[in-house]
C-alpha cells in the first residue's frame, strides 16, 4: 500500500499548495459569476481600503509594497471606476483613496462566492476538520507574528 506523498510534505509546501488551490478555485468561480475583470491583487487592495479608505502611503504599508506599486494599482483601479481619490479630511496635499459602489458590489459578489466555496469545503471535509484547520492556521500565525500581523503581499 502506497502512502500519500503529502503526508510527509513540508509545511510551507502544503500551505502554499492549499492557498494556490483555494485561491484558484475562488477566482474561477468569481470569473464564472461575471467578475473576470479583476485579479486577486485587486481584492487585496479592496480589503486594505475597506472602511474609511487610506492614503497611498498607508495602502503601500498595508500591502507590503512600494508607494510606487501602490500608486500604480490605484491608478489602474481608478481608471476602471473601482476607487476614487478624495481630499484628505486632515487637509493638505494628501489624498484619501476610497472604494466606489462598483468596488463594494464586487466585494459583495466575492463574499458570496467565497462563502459558497467554504460551505462546500465544509461539506466535503466536515465542519470539525475545517474549523480545526482554521484554528490551527490562526494559532500558527499568532505564534510567528504575535499581535502585529504582517502585510499579505499581493504577489500572486
Amino acid at each position: 500500500m502506497r502512502t500519500d506523498p503529502l503526508a510527509d510534505a513540508e509545511l510551507t509546501y502544503l500551505m502554499g499548495l492549499g492557498f494556490q488551490l483555494v485561491l484558484g478555485e475562488f477566482v474561477r468561480r468569481l470569473d464564472a459569476a461575471g467578475h473576470s475583470d479583476l485579479r486577486p491583487v485587486h481584492g487585496a487592495v479592496f480589503q486594505a481600503l475597506k472602511g474609511p479608505g487610506a492614503t497611498g502611503t498607508e495602502l503601500a504599508e498595508r500591502l507590503g509594497v512600494t508607494k510606487q506599486a501602490a500608486g500604480q494599482l490605484v491608478d489602474d483601479l481608478e481608471a476602471r471606476g473601482y476607487v476614487r481619490r478624495e481630499p484628505h479630511p486632515a487637509g493638505g496635499r494628501r489624498k484619501l483613496v476610497v472604494l466606489t459602489e462598483q468596488a463594494e458590489a464586487h466585494l459583495r459578489a466575492a463574499g458570496r462566492v467565497l462563502h459558497g466555496l467554504e460551505a462546500e469545503l465544509e461539506g466535503s471535509l466536515g465542519a470539525a476538520e475545517l474549523s480545526g484547520l482554521r484554528t490551527g492556521l490562526a494559532r500558527l500565525i499568532r505564534e510567528l507574528a504575535g499581535d502585529t500581523l504582517p502585510a499579505l503581499r499581493p504577489q500572486w
